[in-house]
């Protein structure tokens, strides 16, 4: 089933993180947590993201994770698959295995530690979309990747046919609206940090791709949903009651809080992969109290 662009990159998206169990990718718990999400109402699931601990999988597990995520979705949402890297030729190996998977779009995240300049950000992303028909879906974070992909970059790439939107976590209201403003009308912005969502929205923006989502999924996407219905009041109120969540998902390195929150909650095991390491215990408790506050755990 091949969606129309508007309908895939769109509300409350959750960057899945990767459950592991003795090392190994838990296949069970990836496939668990994808009902969970759906049952609660999430617009897309985004496997081998940031949040999905990408950077620390092999190719070989990271292709599964997307072959796992595509057969539990069976079209129920759609899959903006994470391929990005900081070598292009390994990121149109990586995307051109999501199209072949049946993902619906490719996440790409600017290339990290390389620095690459504004000309080389554009080159990149052209040099990806050139090699597959799959709908690509750029990602600008500079806190992760030491280089900010500007406004005019994007705009530039915003005219390349398979590009169709990007996920915008630098928590800058001005550069968000730049990218809306300098943009054309088909190309779509959605948040990559969940504080700003509802100013995202505001501005022009669909939606987010979403941490807190992997704990909290279904106030999520009716935050998003009483936006989009123009309900202003409740999208208000689900920010405010998100918001000391959204707080708690960074305590320290994602995804570190949401594996942690997911394993208090009894849903996988909180394994994380070095050279992330387990929350502290100071850190635990204060999760644990933001949580019994939300109603997640007793």
């Amino acid at each position: 089933m091949k969606r129309k662009t508007a309908e895939i990159v769109k509300g409350a998206m959750v960057a899945i993180v990767t459950p592991f169990k003795k090392g190994k990718v838990d296949e069970k718990g990836l496939k668990k947590l994808i009902e969970f999400q759906i049952k609660n109402g999430a617009h897309a699931i985004i496997p081998c993201g940031t949040t999905g601990e990408a950077a620390t999988l092999s190719h070989e597990e990271h292709m599964r994770v997307v072959e796992i995520t595509v057969q539990t979705v069976a079209g129920r949402v759609p899959i903006v698959a994470g391929t990005g890297s900081n070598s292009t030729s390994e990121s149109i190996l990586l995307t051109k295995h999501a199209q072949k998977a049946g993902a619906d779009a490719a996440l790409l995240i600017t290339p990290y530690y390389n620095k690459p300049t504004q000309e080389g950000l554009y080159q990149h992303f052209r040099a990806v979309a050139e090699k597959v028909d799959i709908p690509i879906v750029l990602y600008n974070v500079p806190g992760r990747t030491s280089v900010n992909m500007l406004p005019e970059t994007v705009a530039r790439l915003a005219e390349i046919k398979n590009i169709i939107g990007i996920k915008e976590a630098t928590g800058s209201l001005q550069q968000i609206s730049e990218v809306i403003r300098l943009s054309n009308k088909k190309f779509t912005l959605v948040s990559g940090d969940d504080f700003t969502v509802l100013p995202t929205l505001a501005v022009g923006g669909k939606g987010v791709i979403s941490v807190v989502s992997n704990v909290a999924p279904k106030d999520m996407a009716d935050l998003c949903n009483a936006f989009e219905a123009q309900n202003r009041q409740k999208a208000q109120e689900l920010h405010y009651k998100l918001l000391p969540l959204c707080q708690a998902m960074f305590y320290e390195t994602n995804p570190i809080p949401a594996k942690t929150a997911l394993g208090l909650m009894g849903m996988i095991s909180p394994e994380l992969r070095l050279p992330l390491s387990p929350m502290s215990p100071k850190n635990v408790e204060r999760l644990k109290a933001v949580l019994r506050d939300y109603g997640l755990i007793k």
